[in-house]
């Protein structure tokens, strides 16, 4: 890995050593051949190379795409312009480098530099990170879901350091694709319309007793078999976001997606700790801000690749449904946190009812933050 090549930068593993350890780790194959032969070497003090990557691609994923077309810009112009160094970037999107279940090794392993990556692929390391996920009916929207996970991350500091203590990593900063909706082979307008319906879920104690609770069947389902077992029959409906469905071929296999907004996606990028060590202040601090930046884009861009999901879904003959307030409502009635069935979670996972009521309170206070959601 190359860093600001003089006497005292810190020793980085060059191109050829980071191949060698992606093949003998099996993170990726022999497509990763041609990009690393295309890597450039730093030679001369004032060159930097940075490898940066997602397993998600840069197109439809928002987040990976605000890496790609605003991070990784604005480093290279705030760089350029304030320090006597020029930067490269070496960029491996859509698993050329890590795939999205790989992304945190491989900036750990000092494979990549700056990773972009989801929190839900993460569920034996970063299980608490992901905590928007697994709380049904909480915000209901992206805007209000960052302001709450924020909020969070102030009072519990130690989510930002496990990532420097655990994983050897600084926090950029956080991000979201989109709210999840159900994609389903039937249509349905109403929460009783899904009594019994086989509705695909991980492993997630919190979903599968919300999907009880509203009346379908909730069924765990590996994310890699789950179009396997909806062509199958083994299951009717799954939750994830328009743009998710898009990405992963499900066009071709769900004929409804309803707007229901059940819970938001989170998604994170980290940069390797010893890299970002090994730079000056002036490009760390042109690092930070470039990620502070590409935050408030990330929101902002989320309804056009929400557009552009659902105009690339309906050309495979997708129909979009809207739900009324009311039918919302009775969603809200049947599943939502407000029910004495959900106080076991909220204690386990905010320490207190107390704490929890200080998160739904920053939940509906408004923010820096602010994105406009289907």
């Amino acid at each position: 890995m190359s860093a600001i090549t003089n006497s005292t930068a810190p020793k980085r593993l060059t191109p050829i050593q980071s191949v060698s350890r992606i093949l003998t780790t099996g993170v990726v194959g022999a497509g990763l051949f041609g990009l690393a032969a295309a890597m450039p070497t730093a030679a001369h003090a004032d060159d930097i190379t940075m490898r940066i990557g997602s397993g998600h691609p840069a197109g439809p994923a928002v987040y990976v795409a605000l890496v790609k077309d605003y991070f990784v810009p604005e480093v290279k112009k705030r760089v350029e312009a304030e320090t006597e160094h020029t930067i490269k970037f070496a960029e491996g999107y859509g698993g050329a480098i890590a795939g999205v279940a790989e992304t945190l090794e491989a900036v750990q392993n000092g494979i990549l530099d700056i990773g972009a990556y989801c929190f839900c692929f993460e569920p034996a390391k970063l299980f608490l990170h992901n905590f928007p996920y697994y709380a049904p009916f909480g915000p209901q929207d992206s805007d209000q879901a960052m302001k709450a996970a924020r909020a969070v991350y102030d009072a519990n500091p130690w989510l930002t350091e496990t990532f420097e203590k655990k994983y050897g990593q600084v926090l950029l900063g956080l991000s979201g694709w989109d709210n999840y909706h159900l994609g389903t082979t039937d249509p349905w307008d109403k929460a009783e319309d899904l009594k019994g319906v086989k509705f695909r879920v991980p492993g997630s104690q919190m979903l599968q007793q919300y999907y009880r609770m509203v009346g379908a069947n909730p069924t765990p389902v590996a994310w890699g078999e789950t179009p396997s077992a909806i062509k199958q029959g083994v299951a009717d409906a799954l939750d994830p976001s328009v743009g998710a469905l898009h990405v992963f071929g499900f066009g071709d296999i769900l004929d409804h997606v309803t707007f229901t907004r059940a819970v938001p996606d989170s998604q994170v990028f980290s940069c390797n700790l010893e890299w970002f060590e090994s730079m000056t202040p002036e490009i760390q601090d042109a690092v930070m801000f470039a990620a502070e930046m590409t935050a408030h884009q990330n929101l902002a861009k989320v309804p056009s690749a929400r557009a552009y999901a659902m105009a690339e879904l309906a050309g495979s003959g997708v129909e979009f449904h809207t739900l009324s307030d009311d039918q919302l409502a009775q969603w809200t009635e049947a599943g939502g946190y407000q029910k004495s069935e959900w106080d076991s979670f909220k204690k386990e996972l905010a320490g207190s009812m107390d704490t929890f009521a200080k998160l739904e309170e920053a939940a509906g206070t408004q923010g820096r933050y602010f994105v406009h959601d289907a």
